[in-house]
């Protein structure tokens, strides 16, 4: 195992906060920011120590993603975090809904394996978010939400199909038992299906890039 310098340590245990929290890995610029450095150039001289001394590690194939490693009170690198790869599928309405978008994925996902339920890993993808009818939910125009395909719990923030067309809503039940997508935006109605109302997975994690 290899010592950590006070200002590695400060940078993985940044890095390993933001991968918590956010459920992404902070850009190299997220870094230059937060300890003010005057160029992009320091950061990645860091990255590269922490890698060399097996704090971080890239995942195979996957040129940007990681996984990060623990210290221990003595200042060295202990067990390594996991993250999972996760497929992103185009977007999802969060206003009125839309057409369904299919099809391979658009792009990939690192995401901290402590905000997914392990036991659906496999049964987990993202969507990028399109409109602002979930903004008081804290779910902006642009952002990604993690989805896990489960049965949903009264409340949950859910994709769903009604009457054939995508949206990101919560759901909840009216007085009279019936299913209700509703809105997070006053600007915008809650749904009722006419037809059908299929829910296709759970929303569980927000990622947003600045």
């Amino acid at each position: 195992m290899f010592e950590l310098t006070p200002r590695q340590k400060e940078i993985l245990e940044f890095v390993r906060h933001h991968h918590a929290s956010e459920g992404f890995w902070p850009s190299i610029r997220d870094v230059q920011r937060h300890f003010q450095f005057k160029s992009t150039n320091a950061v990645i001289g860091h990255l590269r120590a922490l890698e060399r001394k097996g704090a971080i590690e890239r995942a195979p194939g996957q040129a940007r993603a990681f996984r990060t490693a623990g210290i221990d009170a003595t200042n060295r690198v202990a067990g390594a975090e996991d993250v999972i790869d996760v497929p992103v599928f185009g977007s999802i309405a969060a206003g009125f809904p839309d057409g369904v978008e299919s099809g391979d994925a658009v792009d990939r996902l690192q995401v901290n394996v402590g905000v997914l339920d392990r036991k659906r890993l496999p049964d987990t993808f993202a969507l990028r978010v399109r409109g602002e009818s979930m903004l008081d939910a804290g779910i902006n125009d642009g952002d990604t939400v993690v989805v896990e395909r489960r049965t949903p719990k009264e409340g949950e923030i859910v994709v769903a199909l009604i009457d054939g067309q995508s949206t990101l809503k919560r759901l909840t039940t009216s007085p009279d038992g019936l299913p209700v997508l509703r809105s997070e935006n006053r600007a915008f109605p809650s749904l009722y299906p006419l037809r059908e109302l299929i829910v296709q997975g759970v929303a569980t994690a927000l990622v947003r890039r600045l």
